[in-house]
């Protein structure tokens, strides 16, 4: 087979300036430290449920009761985490409502403005979650709720603007392996905040918050005064202007029309004050986008599986196994290894075989195997951290995928003929359908370990695995028959 004109000489380098590396590490980072407080959450869980609990005041001397009952919020460690998989669901729920809504602002206002606002806000709250409330020793679930509630709104800007700041840089060519590199800010993110939150966990849990906050603030203040949203900014040429003048590197990954020679819609960009400003798809419209719906079905459930490694992961680690939970935050660092390998190679993959639905099939047939393998593990770190990062790479490695290069391609199909800004929509409505699923696992995870143990949360993760795979058959058919009838075409033309 061929390699795409794009990767042949280093083509696909010297398309890219120096201000494509700016946007490309701005927003790669940026998104690092919206994850990066995420993970901060997950990797204190333990501490967190000590302190929410009798036992944290009790250990060392006896109290009396009206001392930590007016301090501790759980009777027990068991009902403290079952809470905290309730604010794992609060949280993903608000987070994908915030994402539908998100997507839609982020189309009609300036990216860098929307971005900025969710970094340095949600960081504030944070600071007040896990920081404020344990100087002040004010403990209550109420407000712990609502502020997680506005924390998940907060950080759905987040995701929809990097990702329409790509597409309004980066074109369909190579877009795959650009974003599949591009896509391991969340594993790298997940990586930050586990080192950081362990390297201040023993001053306290509050210090883990206080220190991924602050660098939280930090890059939204960065983001505000140095992110480029479009080419045309500064005055450069679209990457619509670019492709005109080229042939195809290949065809459209994601084709919603009927003739494959119609011609490379003009992507949209964020429009500066001085240019008229493209019209926005409606939500309803960007729902009818051919691949639109089952991708984010498919997502809902590989988001399910994918998100309850990150948040549960370290606290799996820690219960199952009795290993220290910096340690164990340090180990899990191995699930978001694979999969930033598991993007990378999964997306320059699909650009290879100009496909991208049977790459992901066979990652997640694979996977399978890896979540058997991975739910068998033994005590041992170093046979336990292998493990983790196959899983990691074959669940890992399709959801970068689907969230952003085949969001992007969802964005830009010829159908939308480059009249109408859809990118952030679009990611919006499949970062938010996978959110949903995300959320609705969180609890049953909790659930699941609580009434039936660890194993049975596997099972569920196989389950939730095969979903995806059925949600996206109908794609693999469809890209596998129009193989089919190129090549049929190009042996009768020969």
């Amino acid at each position: 087979m061929a390699w795409p004109k794009v990767f042949q000489k280093g083509a696909l380098l010297t398309r890219f300036s120096h201000h494509h590396v700016v946007v490309f590490l701005l927003t790669f980072f940026s998104y690092s430290l919206l994850h990066a407080s995420r993970k901060t959450f997950s990797n204190v869980k333990v501490s967190i449920s000590k302190q929410w609990t009798p036992s944290a005041f009790n250990s060392s001397a006896e109290l009396p009761v009206e001392i930590w009952s007016s301090n501790h919020l759980f009777p027990s460690r068991e009902e403290a985490t079952l809470f905290l998989g309730t604010l794992d669901t609060i949280f993903l729920f608000s987070y994908a409502v915030g994402l539908f809504v998100s997507g839609i602002i982020g189309d009609r206002l300036n990216l860098r403005w929307v971005l900025s606002f969710g970094m340095c806000s949600s960081a504030f709250v944070v600071f007040v979650f896990g920081t404020l409330t344990e100087w002040l020793h004010f403990y209550n679930k109420w407000f712990y709720c609502c502020l997680w509630i506005v924390n998940g709104l907060l950080q759905s800007t987040g995701w929809p603007c990097v990702v329409a700041v790509m597409g309004n840089w980066f074109g369909k060519a190579g877009r795959g392996v650009v974003f599949g590199l591009w896509s391991a800010c969340a594993s790298v993110g997940n990586i930050l905040g586990a080192c950081l939150a362990s390297s201040v966990l023993q001053y306290g849990y509050e210090y883990a918050f206080l220190v991924t906050a602050s660098v939280q603030f930090a890059g939204g203040i960065v983001i505000f005064f140095g992110l480029l949203v479009s080419p045309e900014e500064i005055g450069l040429p679209g990457i619509e202007a670019e492709e005109n003048f080229e042939e195809d590197s290949h065809r459209p990954l994601i084709n919603g029309a009927e003739n494959e020679d119609d011609c490379e819609p003009n992507y949209s960009v964020q429009e500066d004050s001085t240019v008229s400003q493209v019209k926005a798809v409606s939500f309803h419209q960007a729902c009818c986008l051919p691949g639109v719906i089952p991708y984010s079905l498919a997502y809902a459930c590989l988001k399910l599986v994918n998100y309850s490694f990150f948040f549960w992961l370290p606290f799996y680690l820690s219960n199952n196994f009795g290993w220290k939970e910096a340690e164990a935050d340090q180990l899990s660092i191995w699930y978001d290894v694979g999969g930033i390998i598991g993007g990378t190679l999964q997306g320059f993959i699909s650009d290879i075989l100009q496909r991208r639905a049977p790459v992901l099939a066979l990652s997640l047939l694979l996977a399978i195997g890896s979540l058997v393998g991975y739910s068998r593990s033994p005590n041992d770190k170093s046979i336990n951290a292998l493990l983790m990062t196959v899983t990691g790479f074959f669940i890992g490695g399709p959801s970068n995928m689907i969230s952003s290069a085949i969001s992007a391609d969802l964005g830009r199909q010829e159908v939308i003929q480059g009249s109408s800004e859809a990118l952030a929509t679009v990611t919006g409505i499949v970062d938010g359908t996978g959110s949903i699923g995300a959320a609705v696992g969180q609890y049953l995870v909790s659930l699941i370990q609580d009434n039936l143990g660890w194993m049975w949360v596997f099972y569920f993760f196989i389950l939730m695995t095969s979903c995806t795979i059925l949600f996206i058959s109908p794609l693999i058919a469809r890209e596998i028959f129009s193989l089919v009838q190129r090549r049929q075409a190009r042996i009768l033309s020969d």
